[in-house]
Formats: C-alpha cells, sequence, structure tokens
C-alpha cells in the first residue's frame, strides 16, 4: 500500500545519528531561560542573528529545552547555543579571544534588551 511505505519511510527518519561533523571553533551558549523566565521568540533569535552577522559570516543559533534528569531530581532550561565553525571565522576573526569577547559582548547585550522588554516571573517550581 501506498500510504503505509510513506508512513515507513518517515518512521525511519524520524530518529537518526547525526553525521560526523567538525565540533564549532567557537560555541557560546546563552541561559535565557534562567534570566527571561521564558523562551526567546524566533524573533528575538532572528535579531540576534542579524546582530551576529555584523561580526560573522555566517553563524548557526540553536534555541533548545536543555534537561538534566538523574535518579534524584531533574530540571530543564531555555538555552541558545551559538555555533561559529571554522570556514565562517572572518579574516580578521582568526584571533579566537578577541572575537569571542565581541560576540559575548553582542548576545549579552541582545539578551538584556530582550529581557527589559518582556521578562516574565519564574517561581521555585518552574523550569525554563
Amino acid at each position: 500500500m501506498k500510504g503505509q511505505s510513506a508512513f515507513r519511510d518517515m518512521e525511519s527518519a524520524l530518529v537518526f545519528a547525526a553525521p560526523e561533523s567538525e565540533p564549532p571553533v567557537l560555541e557560546l551558549r546563552v541561559n535565557f531561560g534562567v534570566f527571561a523566565g521564558r523562551e526567546a521568540t524566533d524573533a528575538e533569535i532572528e535579531a540576534l542573528g542579524r546582530e551576529l552577522l555584523d561580526k560573522m559570516d555566517h553563524v548557526s543559533i540553536v534555541s533548545e529545552r536543555h534537561h538534566e534528569i538523574g535518579p534524584e531530581a531533574g530540571g530543564a532550561v531555555h538555552q541558545l547555543r551559538i555555533e561559529i565553525p571554522a570556514d565562517a571565522l572572518p579574516l580578521w576573526g582568526r584571533d579566537l579571544s578577541e572575537l569571542r569577547g565581541r560576540l559575548i559582548e553582542v548576545t549579552e547585550r541582545w539578551a538584556l534588551g530582550c529581557i527589559a522588554d518582556r521578562h516574565e516571573e519564574v517561581s521555585e517550581a518552574a523550569t525554563l
């Protein structure tokens, strides 16, 4: 049956091993949920991307809900992960320490602006 075949193909792609790849040269993490009490919106993430493109040729931003799970306790937090691959470094950006500092400055300024614009109170029981 044609419908079942399409479903099987979709099932096989539901979970897959990530391809082997080079780790990013530079990675920043933003504990957005801890400070904002909410997740970053798509529009906010796109705005961050535009700001970072002033310093970079290419950037990857991953928005994730990071879960820590153990036998005694667990928690979840909304994080952004900013990944810079080697081929995205501008020529002047070969000094990783200076570039890291510039990107942290841009990202922190963006995060503080988002938090100031729209902050939700976090209760002790909430996990963002």
